[in-house]
């Protein structure tokens, strides 16, 4: 009996993360320096994290895998069956995040939206700093949040450059470490304000002290961003470049690598597809009468089981 409580003692602790938070938060700069261009990709619980953080692809004799995490607010939001308006606020979806840490290693990037009011946002800086995260991302709209893929089809409204700057600027203030990363999302493509208005915003969120920025379009041929994406690297040959190619899905990440992008973030993918499955199941089981015609799309329970250390 004691034999096997230390055999399951020992795969639980394997099944624990051996990182501290100061050394996960260093990460991020870590493998932006040793390559070029990474992936990371949304994560919205302890279990689509532990998934990201375990696959790993053999193509042409090298192993691909993914380089972070991604805590949207849209997916974070879907998972508790509420709007994407900004209402879960930092420490609720913090929370999480330390879920998420408890069972993985690997770097995470925190969908800031706005960021709020920056009274409040230097204190979210602080605690999400303090957890381990690597990066925010903070947009440069206002007021009511809404996603940002609905464009004009919804009413948003674009901050102005110079009170951005401020909240850039405020929010680099309030961090401690040299290693938290602070960048800049630019909305000027979503808002059909065209590629001047976005390059002059760029410049400008640059000298305010961000660390990155992430150019955001709707438009499905990528055009725009590649055009972004020149012109940037003309201005600023160093600073990392973020896309998100929700609706330009097509375009391959070595493509994205060559324009010149360092960070390529696939935000909405686990969820969507867990939703998908999800659904899939239900209506089957109902319209089927009992669950074995969709038994085939599941894992069993034995490795469901066995997918978490020391649970069998």
């Amino acid at each position: 009996m004691k034999e096997l409580t230390e055999v399951h003692g020992k795969e639980y602790l394997q099944g624990l993360t051996s990182i501290t938070n100061c050394e996960r938060r260093k990460s991020l700069k870590q493998v932006l320096q040793s390559k070029q261009c990474i992936r990371i990709i949304e994560s919205h619980s302890p279990i689509s994290a532990m998934i990201v953080e375990k696959t790993r692809v053999a193509v042409d004799d090298d192993y691909l895998e993914f380089d972070g995490f991604w805590s949207s607010s849209l997916t974070d939001s879907l998972l508790q069956a509420k709007p994407d308006i900004e209402k879960l606020d930092a420490n609720f979806r913090l929370k999480n995040i330390h879920n998420i840490f408890d069972v993985t290693t690997k770097p995470m990037i925190y969908d800031a939206d706005t960021g709020g009011k920056i009274e409040h946002l230097i204190y979210d800086v602080k605690a999400l700093e303090r957890a381990g995260v690597s990066m925010i991302v903070i947009e440069d709209k206002t007021g009511l949040k809404k996603n940002s893929l609905l464009g004009n089809d919804v009413e948003q409204t674009q901050d102005d450059i110079e009170s951005f700057c401020h909240k850039i600027k405020m929010a680099k203030k309030s961090q401690i470490t040299q290693e938290f990363m602070i960048a800049a999302r630019i909305e000027s493509l979503i808002l059909d304000k065209g590629l001047e208005d976005a390059l002059m915003r760029a410049d400008a969120y640059v000298e305010a002290g961000a660390d990155a920025v992430l150019i955001h379009s709707r438009k499905s041929s990528g055009n725009e961003i590649r055009e972004f994406a020149l012109r940037f690297r003309a201005m600023h040959a160093n600073v990392p470049l973020v896309c998100v190619p929700t609706s330009y899905s097509h375009l391959h990440y070595q493509e994205l690598k060559e324009m010149g992008f360092n960070i390529i973030i696939y935000a909405n993918h686990m969820m969507r597809s867990a939703i998908s499955s999800m659904e899939n199941v239900a209506k089957t089981i109902l319209s089927e009468g009992c669950s074995s015609p969709i038994e085939q799309d599941c894992i069993s329970v034995k490795e469901a089981l066995a997918f978490i250390p020391g649970t069998i």
